[in-house]
């Protein structure tokens, strides 16, 4: 009978799946921060910071920059079928991917905390609470929270790793067919 405890050992330590600790950390400074929010602020309440930084308590019914916020409700189910399917699909990528990634499960491991950050606020509040609000003069960037940040340094950190790893990938693949139309 094999055994099943240094086999879940090893799917942690040598998958993508090791990484998970960010999307734990991303996770819990997105609620953590959240509901400090809601403990110490009423609702539009702002906050100067900084001469460009507010904290100003708002609450998105919809995705990025507040897309499809005044939908009629049904948004809330959409955003959060299409967040559960991308994290299903990002724990199987990082259970798929060799020991030998790094960068890519990194990434994925943020946009999986920064996404179930916001899946946990539609499924218990009915909406994402953002209060981080940079602005220069009167021109406002639309406020957001962590979990957005953790899924934006995700996505940059897929760049990134586009930029210094796709021509690799894309002459390995020249290689192996050049290899195999000699045979």
């Amino acid at each position: 009978m094999p055994n099943m405890t240094s086999s879940k050992t090893g799917l942690f330590r040598d998958t993508g799946l090791r990484f998970l600790w960010i999307s734990v950390v991303a996770f819990v400074l997105d609620q953590w921060s959240k509901y400090a929010v809601l403990d110490s602020m009423d609702l539009y309440q702002s906050i100067e910071v900084l001469p460009f930084f507010n904290l100003t308590h708002v609450h998105n019914y919809g995705a990025a920059f507040s897309f499809l916020s005044s939908a009629g409700g049904w948004q809330r189910w959409f955003f959060t079928a299409i967040a559960i399917g991308i994290s299903v699909v990002i724990l199987w990528w990082l259970k798929q991917s060799p020991r030998s990634q790094k960068l890519l499960p990194v990434a994925f491991s943020f946009i999986l905390g920064g996404a179930l950050g916001n899946v946990y606020d539609r499924l218990v509040h009915g909406y994402v609470i953002d209060f981080l609000d940079f602005y220069v003069n009167n021109w406002h960037w639309p406020a957001f929270n962590i979990a957005d940040s953790a899924i934006f340094i995700g996505a940059a950190l897929l760049i990134v790793d586009m930029l210094k790893n796709g021509d690799k990938s894309e002459d390995k693949t020249q290689a192996d067919n050049s290899k195999t139309s000699q045979q």
